[in-house]
């Protein structure tokens, strides 16, 4: 039977101590989001939605509850288990592109697929037709620096979806970008979206958090669930 649920979280909390001060980001954190859907995360900085994406990603570990990712609980997992599940479950875009400067586009595509072992001619290959799939098949030997911040980020979706995951985590994706860059890359998240996969995107932008089809609020590292018709109205006042 196919999996139904990408991402289940039950009572997850996330507690950092410095000393003998403990902040508590997230605050018993339960939430099922389904294999298909597109998932906005709003919340105003320090909500806890950072820390959420990071466990979400298994960029973290929470302190305490339980968190399956494709039906697999990786509550428990060391590092290295943690990255094999980023490697094949999860595509990352960041606010920050985190290119390697001194690459061109294709090589910075195929670094994952490095990661996971595959052929130095298959990489290639797929980089290619990855980066034609979001419009830079005429870039692909350009490097960073050659390359506007909407491409850059076009090729961070490239890089993202290379390794072919059913997760789509974008972080901010937008928020280094102009009014017409932010649009053609929600676009091109839209058109992951309607592949089949699973977009979870976080934002403080209503108007980013609109294009969704399923809006998650957080407010002091707890969630709250508007529907998309009140937040409609929230953005137009």
């Amino acid at each position: 039977m196919a999996e139904t649920h990408v991402i289940r979280l039950a009572d997850v909390r996330k507690t950092y101590s410095n000393g003998d001060i403990e902040f508590q980001a997230l605050r018993g954190v339960t939430l099922d989001i389904n294999a298909g859907e597109y998932v906005a995360v709003i919340g105003p900085s320090g909500s806890g939605k950072s820390t959420l994406m990071n466990i979400l990603g298994c960029l973290d570990v929470a302190t305490s509850g339980r968190y399956e990712i494709g039906g697999e609980d990786v509550s428990q997992m060391d590092e290295s288990q943690l990255a094999e599940i980023r490697g094949r479950r999860v595509g990352f875009v960041f606010q920050q592109f985190n290119l390697l400067a001194s690459m061109p586009a294709w090589r910075n595509v195929e670094l994952p697929l490095c990661y996971a072992g595959v052929g130095p001619a298959e990489r290639k290959r797929r980089a290619i037709a990855a980066l034609q799939d979001v419009g830079l098949g005429d870039k692909v030997n350009n490097r960073p620096g050659q390359l506007s911040g909407g491409q850059q980020q076009r090729v961070t979706i490239a890089r993202a979806l290379v390794t072919e995951p059913t997760l789509l985590l974008a972080d901010e994706p937008t928020g280094n970008l102009d009014s017409s860059s932010a649009r053609e890359i929600l676009d091109i998240v839209d058109q992951v979206h309607r592949s089949g996969r699973t977009v979870v995107l976080i934002t403080h932008d209503r108007d980013v958090a609109g294009r969704a089809d399923r809006l998650i609020e957080v407010r002091d590292g707890r969630i709250l669930e508007p529907n998309k018709a009140a937040l409609a109205a929230a953005v137009e006042r």
